[in-house]
């Protein structure tokens, strides 16, 4: 039963992460930037957008660690800016796309609990673990550290000169993030989840 457990939950995972990483190349594509398309990335096919690290090795490892969150991410879908009408403000849109994503899904999967779905069904432990997840990968994405999400929005209110010196930050980025996550999960970023998985499920977050 364990096994099925993981297997969905990686299910879930694993197309939360697509979705969010579709949604940067569809609205790309609305301001103008066929790359994403030209890549073959518009697809909910999980092939194009695997990440050897985060789709496949990350998660896996936290799994066989016995770690009490599982998380991951797909390949960064393709952007050029230059295809833009205004790099700074379509960026930022671009940006916007992923964690709103997941924060729509998060919505959609939580109505089930507010018509009466239990969180102790089998059902109810996997959409409730999708609604978490989506929770987690949005305000993840958020912190303002290139390469994630948050860094384009913030990069936006940036003058030119000041923004090429924060995107500089993106060779370390990784080396500063996931020692960072570690004291932003248990602190910051589980809390928030959770106050939101209540708020939209009506039931407190059992992840």
């Amino acid at each position: 039963m364990k096994g099925i457990a993981i297997i969905f939950q990686l299910a879930i995972l694993f197309f939360s992460i697509i979705i969010h990483e579709v949604a940067h190349g569809y609205m790309a594509l609305h301001k103008g930037d066929t790359t994403a398309r030209d890549y073959g990335r518009l697809t909910l096919n999980p092939l194009p957008h695997i990440d050897i690290f985060g789709t496949i090795i990350l998660p896996f490892l936290l799994i066989f660690t016995g770690s009490h969150f599982l998380f991951g991410w797909a390949k960064p879908v393709p952007i050029n800016p230059y295809y833009f009408k205004d790099p700074k403000k379509d960026l930022m849109w671009v940006g916007a796309a992923g964690p709103l994503s997941n924060i729509g899904l998060a919505i959609i999967l939580a109505i089930p609990f507010r018509f009466g779905l239990s969180s102790f069904s089998i059902l109810g432990q996997f959409v409730g673990f999708g609604v978490f997840i989506n929770l987690l990968l949005a305000f993840f994405n958020l912190i303002p550290i290139p390469p994630l999400d948050g860094s384009r929005i913030i990069q936006g209110f940036l003058s030119y000169e000041t923004q090429e010196k924060y995107l500089r930050l993106e060779r370390f980025g990784f080396l500063i993030i996931i020692p960072l996550l570690f004291v932003l999960f248990p602190l910051v970023i589980r809390p928030l989840v959770q106050i939101f998985f209540h708020l939209l499920t009506g039931i407190p977050s059992r992840f």
